[in-house]
């Protein structure tokens, strides 16, 4: 029991972040905030813990101001201040604004969200960078599929923090929203669709770790990829 509450408190003693800045063909954004919808947790740092609330979507405090160009079979990056310090797994949305829709207060509300990257756990299966390739990373990075159709889309990053998830509602997600226009895409239909809030439930496996016994799979919570 010792070792378990020292594991745990490890995790509490370690610095929260943001993600607050984009990466684009190498180069990071001169400021914070440039594409990316300024969070809730600009200051505090602090996740949000209640999957079942309007901030799993954004997690924004105001509207956007800018919109940054990628083309598609890009990377594109995002640069989490300080670093991603809790162990668990990154993921990636994606939501396409309608024609006629105003990039910069669009609310993304419904089934309008589609996975397009998972940075999830690789064995053996344990809570340190072996297991969780995002770990202590200062940049992640999603490939913004090919065949993905061009236009204007707001791309959500998450990264589930698992440290204090030995119960139900444990979990603390880490998430922002950048404003992206996707260059040179194809024709692919992207799904399937789900909403935030509602893709996940607060008793889902992927929500949940025990540091004993160790899981010996992991499975991250949402829809599959969507690869194109």
């Amino acid at each position: 029991m010792k070792l378990l509450t020292a594991l745990a408190l490890s995790g509490v003693a370690q610095a929260h972040y943001h993600f607050s800045k984009l990466v684009i063909n190498g180069q990071p954004e001169a400021a914070e905030w440039t594409s990316v919808r300024m969070t809730k947790n600009y200051q505090s740092n602090a996740g949000v813990t209640d999957v079942n609330s309007a901030d799993m979507r954004c997690y924004q405090m105001k509207a956007g101001t800018g919109t940054a160009t990628v083309a598609a079979g890009e990377t594109l990056g995002f640069l989490a201040l300080s670093a991603v310090t809790h162990f668990g797994p990154v993921q990636f949305y994606a939501a396409r604004v309608p024609d006629g829709a105003d990039i910069n207060t669009w609310e993304a509300a419904g089934n309008v969200w589609f996975k397009i990257g998972s940075i999830t756990a690789v064995p053996p299966m344990g809570s340190s960078e072996a297991t969780w390739p995002a770990y202590n990373k200062k940049q992640v990075d999603v490939v913004i599929p090919k065949n993905m159709p061009s236009g204007k889309y707001l791309i959500r990053v998450e990264s589930i923090a698992l440290h204090q998830a030995q119960s139900v509602g444990g979990a603390q997600v880490y998430l922002s929203c950048a404003q992206v226009e996707v260059t040179g895409g194809g024709s692919g239909t992207p799904g399937p669709l789900v909403s935030f809030p509602g893709a996940y439930k607060a008793s889902d496996p992927g929500l949940i770790w025990s540091y004993y016994p160790v899981p010996t799979s992991y499975t991250a919570p949402g829809p599959a990829v969507w690869t194109g």
